[in-house]
């Protein structure tokens, strides 16, 4: 660990001191992919099938801007350094040798195609190819960082070629084993499937994340950190911080619809139940996040907790357990694929690297 780097986040929990919060400016409609196609379909989400690749609507975007704007100031009055995404144009087509693509997405959601450990910035090897370039909006962000003192890498970037999706991959069905639209063909992951626990991380494998992907992840950390899964039962398991989410050392919540089996080396933490979730007063016809967005909450320090302020029921078990929770305004982000966790990118926080377990 640099100490003269400005990179500096071991865990979810210590004192936040500088983060990055994403923007919608720019959004667009996300074309389906095979994986998205492995629980969309046409017939369910007509109107999503029908508006691929085209703009949001001006209105989403300003509603989102506005929440997003205000979660800012509110940081900033806090003592939190705040820094934002510079969007590219995501209607632009792009592609490699490949294949190509027509459009992107939008740069809203930093935690999930970058992973912080310690003074590291790895660039995750996503399996979407709609979102295969977007952490260029970050670049001039990480040159920075990476000037001062951060180090700064990409995992091999996957070819994202057809032997990666599994042929005619037909959707989960509650009650059955889990089954995963990707292959192990070439190691993929997104960011957004671990939490990271001081020399522990915690992650899952996904519709995102592979096995070589989480090996790769393991191998390029070395012995100082420790990688355990938690098994999911969720029958399209994304990322994991709608599933098992750490507040503070020694307490974490889970969800208990999604939570099959934790690793061991939880035994010894106060693990609890989310409480179910509120679903949201007017929902976006644009949105496909699960209702379970209300574990998705950002940690300000071991007590002080940013949660949507819908979620009424999770404010209060949060007050009960000995939690300061800040409610915040965020469901009109929900449309641009995440909540407050999603939206935000840990740069630094107080703690050093600590031994949780």
């Amino acid at each position: 660990m640099r100490e003269s780097s400005p990179v500096s986040s071991h865990d979810e929990w210590t004192r936040l001191e500088e983060v990055i919060v994403g923007r919608a400016v720019g959004a667009r409609h996300r074309v389906w992919d095979e994986i998205d196609r492995a629980y969309l379909t046409p017939d369910k989400y007509p109107l999503a099938h029908a508006l691929q690749g085209k703009p949001f609507p001006a209105d989403h975007i300003e509603r989102a801007t506005l929440q997003l704007e205000a979660f800012v100031e509110l940081l900033h009055s806090e003592g939190v350094v705040v820094r934002r995404p510079e969007p590219i144009d995501f209607g632009e087509a792009y592609g490699t040798p490949d294949w190509q693509w027509p459009s992107g997405f939008n740069c809203a959601n930093p935690r999930d195609l970058v992973l912080v450990i310690g003074d590291r910035i790895i660039e995750a090897p996503t399996p979407r190819r709609g979102r295969r370039f977007e952490a260029q909006c970050y670049r001039h962000l990480f040159r920075q960082y990476g000037r001062q003192g951060a180090r700064w890498c990409a995992a091999p970037a996957p070819l994202i070629g057809p032997d990666l999706f599994v042929p005619g991959f037909e959707p989960n069905k509650e009650g059955e084993p889990v089954r995963f639209p990707i292959t192990d063909s070439e190691p993929v992951f997104d960011a957004a499937d671990f939490m990271r626990c001081g020399r522990d991380i915690i992650g899952q494998k996904s519709f995102l994340t592979n096995e070589p992907g989480i090996d790769w992840l393991q191998n390029h950390l070395g012995p100082d950190y420790r990688l355990h899964l938690v098994e999911s039962k969720c029958t399209v398991p994304y990322h994991i911080d709608t599933t098992f989410v750490p507040l503070a050392p020694g307490k974490a919540i889970i969800n208990p619809d999604y939570v099959a089996r934790l690793p061991p080396i939880l035994d010894g933490w106060d693990v609890r139940p989310a409480p179910r979730p509120v679903p949201v007063a007017e929902p976006s016809p644009f949105s496909f996040c699960s209702d379970w967005l209300s574990m998705n909450m950002l940690s300000l320090d071991e007590k002080h907790v940013f949660v949507e302020q819908q979620q009424i029921p999770t404010i209060e078990f949060l007050r009960d357990w000995g939690f300061v929770p800040i409610p915040i305004a965020f469901d009109n982000v929900y449309p641009f694929g995440g909540a407050i966790h999603c939206a935000t990118l840990d740069i630094r926080r107080s703690g050093a690297l600590a031994d949780y377990f």
